[in-house]
């Protein structure tokens, strides 16, 4: 009987890493299997002896950390993490800013026909990134764009948003107009699960309803603010389909805009899969500290709060 129950007692305790199993597979072969076979290659090279024909003349060598050397003072990683740092400093604030709005606006007591407008707001983040990227391309086109046809009736400017710096303002749109949508999502649903009685109690005490914004709903969905503000920023560090979509209808987008583009030129274009292993190796590790760093510090800001 002891044993038939100590068989029992093991089975019940062992059930939930059976239920792991599973997941911890997947992860397995298709995450972490993957980045340390990257990692791998990063730290490997091709010699080529003599003119590189026959056999043996490309052999596969231990490079140690040449190859993340050669990556951080490659002029052109440089320059794609400077302009991507750009684009999120314009796409990451006017993105959670229309989210938070616009959440705010459909939590209100006020708004008429709220389903309909929820729908509308998120529709654009149910569209792919590609298909968004080609829509707007091609009203981008000043051959084709209908918003050039009315400026060119109205006798007014007509700016080329495919080059020079308007192309920054062009591809924040695209990532703007897909990406509020789920952002907004988030955040109204952390403003509904806020209890009424605290909405009633600010009434009672004569709170307008922009004080109630101000000073209950936001402070009170600063998580949800925290957690759409980490996935804007891995986001923005990953952008690759707006402008690899953009670049055949414009020369301003060169094949190394952003740094996930440059590793697919170098892995794929170029054929050097181990310095392009050793790029996207450094990007992660680049994702990884800024989102830790960030986490860290909100989670400390909120425990200060919490003590006061």
């Amino acid at each position: 009987m002891k044993s038939t129950a100590h068989r029992q007692s093991y089975g019940v305790k062992g059930a939930p890493y059976a239920f792991l199993v599973p997941a911890t597979i997947l992860f397995a072969l298709f995450f972490a299997l993957p980045i340390g076979y990257a990692v791998w290659l990063s730290l490997r090279k091709v010699k080529v002896s003599g003119l590189g024909l026959g056999s043996g003349a490309r052999r596969e060598v231990w490079a140690g950390l040449e190859n993340y050397t050669d990556a951080l003072t490659d002029s052109e990683l440089v320059n794609g993490a400077l302009r991507v740092l750009g684009y999120g400093c314009i796409v990451v604030p006017v993105m959670l800013g229309l989210a938070l709005l616009f959440a705010l606006m459909l939590d209100s007591e006020k708004v008429r026909l709220a389903p309909f407008t929820r729908l509308a707001i998120f529709l654009p983040y149910a569209i792919p990134g590609v298909v968004a990227a080609l829509l707007w391309g091609f009203l981008y086109l000043p051959d084709v764009s209908p918003f050039y046809f009315v400026l060119d009736k109205l006798g007014l400017p007509q700016p080329d948003l495919l080059d020079g710096g308007p192309l920054y303002l062009a591809l924040s749109n695209i990532a703007v107009w897909g990406g509020t949508g789920f952002n907004m999502i988030v955040i109204y649903t952390s403003l509904q699960s806020i209890p009424a009685e605290v909405y009633e109690a600010a009434k009672l005490d004569g709170a307008t309803p922009a004080q109630i914004a101000l000073r209950i709903k936001i402070p009170m969905v600063a998580p949800s603010l925290v957690l759409t503000f980490f996935f804007s920023i891995i986001a923005t560090l990953q952008v690759f389909s707006e402008p690899t979509t953009l670049k055949p209808l414009t020369n301003s987008v060169s094949t190394t805009w952003s740094p996930l583009m440059k590793v697919h030129r170098d892995a794929f274009g170029e054929g050097d899969i181990y310095g392009a292993a050793a790029q996207a190796v450094i990007i992660a590790f680049a994702t990884l500290l800024l989102s830790f760093g960030f986490l860290r510090a909100a989670n400390r800001r909120q425990k200060q709060e919490a003590a006061r």
